[in-house]
């Protein structure tokens, strides 16, 4: 026989324990965290890293205290040596990642800098020519500002923040508005231009060069992390006993 889990007062066989897995798309995260457990399995910690561990553990989850600590412990069924089995888990991962791509994240930001530069600019998009361009020489020539024009007369969501967006990376704007703002200095007002069906006023504010600083490197490893784990997880075959599917 299977062996069952008891799930409230239900037992459930292993095959129907997957079926459910797989029914409330679950699945592929369990064969993630499988991956994962195999990627870090001979990664040790010392002494401190232990302790060093549980204290960023307590510290995302909120716990300050006992009280706090048997309350989460309650709530995810866990016990104390899993919890800090957990949290040992999640350190292995990062020293994992480090070990693994710390090599690699000079040349990806180098690559993935222009992408990641931030811009904050005011705009107005209309789809009349005529009035962007009267809108463009009141701006020029100083009679009325982004914040005057551009909640009546923006058709756009920056409507409703004076004209002003940002601070938003390359990556989230469009192709040609980033040639632009990246050849513009700080302050600069361009012409109305063509953008699709709009007719688009833009001033570049601010300009943001991405950095590599401590927070940078983190998202560049987790992109990798991840890039890799999704390459992994179609390596994986598994079946569930019973089901129809070659």
């Amino acid at each position: 026989m299977n062996p069952s889990v008891v799930l409230g007062d239900r037992p459930l066989e292993s095959a129907e324990l997957l079926a459910l897995l797989t029914q409330y798309q679950m699945l592929p995260q369990l064969l993630k965290e499988q991956l994962i457990d195999r990627a870090i399995q001979d990664i040790v910690l010392t002494a401190d890293e232990e302790g060093l561990a549980l204290k960023q553990f307590y510290a995302q989850q909120h716990i300050e205290d006992q009280a706090q600590r048997e309350a989460w412990l309650k709530y995810h069924r866990m016990s104390a040596e899993r919890l800090s089995n957990q949290a040992f888990r999640r350190f292995k991962l990062e020293k994992f990642k480090h070990q693994t791509w710390d090599a690699a994240i000079e040349a990806d930001f180098l690559k993935l800098k222009p992408q990641m530069d931030r811009f904050i600019c005011s705009i107005i998009r209309t789809r009349n020519l005529e009035l962007a361009q009267e809108l463009y020489f009141r701006l020029k020539e100083g009679e009325q500002t982004f914040a005057d024009l551009a909640p009546r007369y923006s058709e756009g969501p920056e409507a409703q923040t004076s004209g002003m967006i940002g601070p938003v990376p390359a990556s989230g704007l469009h192709p040609k508005l980033v040639q632009v703002l990246s050849n513009g200095r700080p302050g600069q007002l361009w012409p109305p231009q063509r953008l699709e069906e709009w007719c688009i006023i833009l001033k570049l504010e601010q300009y943001l060069p991405a950095h590599l600083d401590a927070t940078t490197q983190q998202q560049l490893l987790q992109r990798r992390f991840q890039e890799w784990l999704e390459q992994q997880l179609e390596t994986v075959q598994f079946s569930i006993p019973g089901d129809p599917r070659p």
